[in-house]
């Protein structure tokens, strides 16, 4: 009889989970195209939507190996107590990255004051939620926001999430508001430290990249969303030279599949490079799994186990299996 070797669980550090009803749509041209048809999509969301289609959603997730969710939330506190409600029925360990938005966006993601969105956090603690804390960006919280939101993490012990750096004109409006780029502007505000994920970096320059290895921050890379975004490529090699963390996420959930995830991150060093093997197998998996639950602030979370007699594993010796899995497999490889 075949052992069942099983992993542990892969942990998605970055979701919006109401955007998988948009695969399938062009929407638009480039990102800031496709973000108006994204806005469209958020406001037609209530509770009882977001109950049935993350549960969904999630389900979809751990039959393909996610069986831990970083949820970066936006849609209301309603929304957000449906969301850990359906993460409860999949059977997927949740952090609630509840976000942070002053300006900018629509009316329901905005908090009137940085307070209120603290009482937001301590709400749903509260009541048992996981949550972490997420300035959507820079472009929608100003700096007093964010000096407020790094202290607060800090003396609550909180994980901190944010965007910064995935398109041009981003970094344009940030130099042209406050004469730096995005983490830097993170960096002077406080809200830089070894319990930050920067979700994307896909532009940051080398000084920004300096800045995240010297604050012991993690990056999250969403190489399949990033791609259908065109978000560029993550500097893959470049953070990995300086030892910076790096975790996966499905993001806009176009695609659901952390082997794939992984393999396109080291496929763009590959391509970029020139060579193969650049990242390796036991430090790509540690990417999907461990680095994530770390950038979530989880100490457990579930295993899985791999289906042997799958097709694409066929005559793959032992030894070979987690190899395979990264290179040659699909997440149908996974059972439940």
């Amino acid at each position: 009889m075949t052992e069942t070797p099983r992993l542990p669980g892969f942990v998605n550090a970055h979701s919006h989970t109401f955007q998988r009803a948009l695969r399938g749509r062009t929407a638009g041209g480039d990102f800031w195209a496709w973000r108006e048809a994204m806005l469209a999509l958020a406001e037609r969301q209530t509770p009882e939507l977001v109950r049935t289609q993350y549960e969904q959603t999630y389900r979809e997730m751990r039959r393909a190996g996610y069986t831990a969710v970083g949820e970066f939330h936006y849609l209301g506190l309603a929304e957000a107590r449906a969301a850990a409600e359906a993460a409860r029925a999949a059977g997927v360990a949740f952090v609630l990255l509840l976000v942070a938005y002053a300006r900018g966006g629509l009316p329901r993601f905005r908090q009137a004051s940085v307070d209120e969105f603290f009482g937001q956090a301590d709400e749903l603690r509260s009541e048992g939620v996981a949550v972490g804390l997420a300035p959507h960006s820079v472009r929608a919280c100003p700096p007093d926001w964010l000096r407020a939101i790094g202290a607060h993490a800090e003396r609550e012990e909180l994980v901190v999430h944010v965007h910064a750096d995935e398109q041009p004109r981003e970094i344009e409006e940030c130099l042209a508001e406050h004469g730096v780029r995005p983490i830097e502007l993170l960096a002077e505000t406080g809200c830089l430290g070894p319990r930050t994920t920067v979700v994307h970096a896909t532009r940051a320059d080398d000084r920004e990249l300096d800045l995240l290895a010297d604050a012991g921050a993690r990056v999250c890379l969403c190489p399949t969303t990033e791609a259908n975004l065109g978000d560029g490529f993550a500097p893959v090699e470049r953070l990995r030279e300086r030892g910076v963390g790096l975790c996966i996420g499905s993001d806009s959930n176009v695609r659901i599949d952390p082997l794939e995830e992984l393999r396109e991150l080291e496929g763009i060093a590959r391509r970029s490079l020139g060579r193969r093997n650049v990242i390796g197998i036991e430090a790509l998996l540690r990417c999907g799994a461990a680095e994530g639950a770390a950038s979530l602030g989880l100490a457990e979370w579930p295993d899985l186990a791999v289906d042997r007699s799958h097709p694409s594993l066929r005559g793959v010796e032992a030894a070979n299996v987690r190899a395979a899995l990264v290179e040659s497999c699909g997440a149908d490889v996974f059972t439940a």
